[in-house]
């Protein structure tokens, strides 16, 4: 996922997206590089435009609220009632 992101900010800043540029931006931010991953992602991106890959994502709604608004709600908890306890009254409460 890591390299994806670093793919994502080479093109933002208008850097070629080469195996090697992205493993540069992975090791700056100190990722873990996974050669593998990178590789797939260069062969991927092979032929296709990131701003159509951008465009179709964006397109995806990323989070549904909950249908007819179902809500779980939290109980709250009733704080038990702590008897008051009365103050002496007369001089021996004046020390």
């Amino acid at each position: 996922m890591e390299s994806i992101y670093a793919a994502l900010l080479l093109h933002k800043v208008g850097g070629k997206i080469t195996g090697t540029n992205v493993e540069k931006v992975l090791t700056a931010a100190g990722a873990k590089v996974d050669k593998a991953e990178i590789t797939k992602l260069i062969a991927g991106l092979k032929g296709t435009k990131i701003e159509d890959i951008i465009k179709s994502a964006s397109a995806v709604p990323v989070a549904a609220a909950p249908v007819g608004g179902v809500v779980e709600k939290k109980k709250e908890k009733k704080k038990k009632e702590e008897p008051v306890e009365e103050e002496p009254t007369g001089i021996g409460s004046l020390f």
